[in-house]
């Protein structure tokens, strides 16, 4: 190994630098003096040079982003005169590396630095290892120069025996970068020079070989195009010989499938997908079916958006606004619309629109009513987001390939619904609205639910496979919006993959807004009236809505409104009415009748329901939304010997185990409440619940049947203005139930004022809207007793069993 000599002479030299350039010792290069700071270093230099014997002398240092390198070159200034172009330039030599000291001081405008000759000693003769590297050095520098045709070059480099000279050559590499230059500088050790220099040679060659490769497949598979392609135009002419021969119009042959594969904008499997699809057509005869299949794949492939996106529309206080103005109300759907917005917009501004090759769709599932507006609830969603929207029917579906698609072999095979909803937005990630996923149905032919496991999955749809199409289909950025009725219709899996939200229905007052505001401009339009000639008083409304409908939707609202309208249309028609005319609350029974549904509290005392013992009125949750129950309660005659519990009404199992409960902690604590329990011994008890063609089972009705069962054994009536709902344990527990808030909306429209709910189910009222919870008096109990304390009127000698009811 070579040692480093510790021989250094002092030097004072100006400084030359040099952006983004090495100059090693032993090169000689041209410097454009146009630069303020080489023509500075190489003045100074030459005023040096008039005191001191020699040529100018000056000190090359690489610079990179302003940065000095440690080590310097000594060079000279051999020459000063033009360059090939005109300009001024210098030729300089560079002679040997110099340590980079302390500035100083110097004549002239350039920077003096102290430094320190860094002088090279390599054993002679060469060791046997130092020896065998020069010749690697020498063979692979032969090798790359033959490659350029520098046959001038070989022989210099051959001829170059020091080792420090050697190494210092590859300088002139123009394949080096300026990094692996400068540390070709600053590497001092002569030995240690050349092995970098061999080692960068060595990989550059290789590296070489590997780009050869690649230019000579890229030639072979250019080759191969063209062969193709002439042999391609030599098939049309065959086939168009062959047209001619059988007298066929030109017309009649298909399109170009493989050009036009070629030219749609598809991803790189499903292109290659197609081209084989291509490849077996034009193998195929004419009179194949399979030509048609082929065929109307392609067409499907080729119709989809592959490529095609629509941008959201990110003005997120714009969308808040677009959703207020369509629809009133339904307060949780617009902040989860607002919130994934806002959440998509941030991702977006921070580059984290794709993670993983998922973007971030959204998969809801509004569950709700009839008539609350779930399906137009969709449009909107799209309108708000500025994507394209499409809707998708599922019920009554029972083919699992009406999901999934068709496997091709089959007659008539056609994709998905969910790939023809995507083929009909024309982009690839537009609002799909999943209409009635509860009505999905399964048979012989599969289970259609099971089928939409992978749709609605966030995690597995950007891969979704339909089996006609059989390439992967990027679901992930679709908005799934799915709609249902009844929750416990959809499957638990299913549900488990969406994000809830629950339309529990309308408040009196947000249905006369939607009535004002949306019902009554689409129906004047359908009844050919103007805005000006029929006006409709928002008294007028709320009746409608209170009295002529009882629903937790606008649907039967809306039809009141048209028949309302068309009534006043005929009528002008028949010259009986003139226009304009405003309708007052007033002329509705004129109009369209008598109401249909009259408050409880507005009726006659003695025609109420609960106006003789053993009446208590309940809460229940249909599938039409929150409702009002009424349980009755009798007991069999002693004499007829029919002792216990006889139960009516299409109850199931849980409302049946309800009613036993109830029986049994009336006859465990009836002492305790001073009711004559020996009755239920002796006589038979009989449970009723009204509307008896209506299925019903659950376990909130349990403190309803108990009071029901107290009032009759007391003869004390059941306050009209309560309804009650909880389930009820042996010991007397009023434990928790569901659907509070559907249940509040339908005590708030009946005109009960005072409810009772369980004590466990308090958190349920913050979801309760307030102009709901304002004009009801909600009562919290934890105990039958609290239920039986506030819901029985107070025991009277028999002259009238009424408790004022608040107006």
């Amino acid at each position: 190994m070579a040692a480093e000599s510790a021989a250094f002479t002092p030097l004072t030299l100006p400084v030359l630098p040099l952006d983004d350039e090495v100059v090693l010792p032993g090169m000689v290069v041209p410097l454009d003096l146009s630069d303020a700071e080489v023509r500075a270093a190489v003045e100074a230099a030459q005023a040096a040079a008039r005191s001191e014997p020699g040529k100018p002398r000056v000190l090359l240092v690489p610079r990179i982003d302003g940065t000095h390198a440690a080590t310097g070159v000594l060079g000279t200034v051999e020459q000063v005169g033009r360059l090939a172009d005109g300009d001024p330039g210098a030729l300089i030599r560079g002679r040997g590396r110099v340590r980079i000291g302390a500035g100083t001081t110097g004549p002239g405008a350039a920077l003096w630095v102290e430094g320190t000759r860094v002088d090279e000693t390599v054993p002679d003769p060469l060791p046997g290892q130092v020896a065998e590297l020069v010749k690697e050095y020498k063979a692979l520098a032969t090798a790359w120069l033959r490659k350029r045709g520098a046959w001038q070059v070989v022989d210099r480099v051959q001829a170059i025996d020091d080792v420090s000279a050697l190494a210092d050559n590859s300088g002139y590499s123009p394949f080096l970068t300026t990094e692996q230059k400068v540390e070709l500088l600053e590497t001092t050790d002569p030995v240690a020079r050349l092995k970098l220099a061999t080692q960068q040679l060595r990989d550059h060659l290789a590296e070489q070989d590997v780009a050869e490769t690649i230019a000579k497949d890229v030639q072979e598979g250019v080759d191969k195009q063209q062969r193709e392609f002439l042999l391609r135009r030599q098939l049309e002419a065959v086939r168009k010989e062959l047209r001619e021969i059988n007298g066929e119009q030109e017309g009649e042959e298909s399109d170009d499938y493989r050009a036009r594969v070629e030219a749609a904008d598809l991803p790189e499997k499903v292109r290659e997908a197609a081209l084989k699809e291509v490849d077996k057509l034009e193998r195929s005869s004419d009179q194949s079916p399979e030509g048609s299949w082929i065929r109307t794949w392609l067409d499907t492939v080729l119709e989809m958006p592959w490529s095609e996106r629509t941008e959201d529309a990110y003005d997120i206080r714009g969308a808040r606004a677009v959703l207020d103005a369509e629809h009133a109300g339904l307060e949780d759907v617009k902040e989860r619309i607002t919130e994934y917005l806002a959440v998509r917009k941030r991702r977006g501004d921070r580059g984290l629109g794709v993670v993983g090759g998922r973007r971030g769709g959204a998969v809801l599932a509004l569950v709700g009513p009839p008539g609350v507006g779930k399906t137009s609830l969709g449009e909107s969603v799209a309108h708000a987001m500025g994507r394209k929207f499409v809707r998708v029917a599922l019920g009554g579906v029972r083919d699992e390939a009406e999901i999934r698609g068709h496997r091709r072999t089959y007659v008539g095979a056609l994709p998905g619904r969910i790939v023809r909803a995507i083929k009909e937005a024309g982009s690839m990630n537009p609002v799909v609205l999943l209409d009635e996923i509860d009505k999905v149905g399964s048979d012989f032919r599969g289970d259609p639910a099971a089928a939409l496991l992978e749709v609605l999955d966030p995690a597995q749809n950007h891969t979704f496979r339909d089996h006609y199409l059989e390439v992967e289909l990027d679901l992930s950025d679709v908005v799934f919006l799915a709609t249902a009725n009844v929750l416990e219709a959809i499957p638990e899996a299913l549900l488990d993959r969406m994000e809830l939200v629950r339309l529990d229905g309308y408040t009196e007052d947000e249905k006369v807004v939607i009535a004002r505001d949306h019902l009554l401009p689409r129906q004047l339009e359908r009844a050919g009236l103007d805005a000006d000639e029929v006006t409709v008083e928002e008294g007028a409304l709320r009746k409608l809505a209170g009295e002529y409908t009882r629903e937790a939707g606008v649907r039967t609202l809306e039809r009141s409104i048209a028949r309302l309208l068309r009534k006043v249309a005929a009528q002008h028609e028949l010259g009986r009415r003139e226009l304009p005319f405003t309708v007052t609350d007033g002329d509705l029974r004129e109009l369209i009748g008598r109401p249909h549904h009259v408050p409880e509290s507005a009726q006659d005392p003695a025609e109420r329901r609960t106006a003789v013992p053993g009446v208590a009125t309940g809460l229940a949750v249909t599938g039409a939304g929150g409702d009002v129950l009424y349980v009755e309660a009798s007991l069999a005659d002693p004499e007829t010997g029919a002792a216990g519990l006889t139960l009516t009404g299409q109850l199931g199992d849980v409302m049946k185990e309800s009613a036993q409960i109830a029986l049994s902690f009336l006859r465990s604590h009836g002492a305790e409440l001073e009711l004559p329990v020996g009755d239920l011994k002796d006589r038979g008890a009989h449970i009723h619940f009204p509307a008896g063609a209506v299925p019903k089972d659950g376990p909130s009705a349990g403190v309803t049947m108990t009071t029901a069962l107290a009032s009759l054994l007391s003869g004390r009536l059941v306050r009209t203005d309560v309804a009650m709902t909880g389930e009820v344990s042996l010991t007397g527990r009023v434990l928790p139930i569901g659907g509070v808030k559907q249940k509040l909306l339908a005590a708030h429209r009946v005109g009960i004022t005072t409810v009772i709910i369980p004590k466990r189910n308090e958190p349920d009222l913050d979801d309760v809207p307030a102009e709901v919870l304002d004009k009801l008096d909600v009562h919290a109990v934890t105990d039958v007793r609290q239920v039986l304390e506030l819901a029985l009127a107070p025991a009277t000698n028999g002259a009238e069993h009424e408790v004022p009811v608040a107006a």
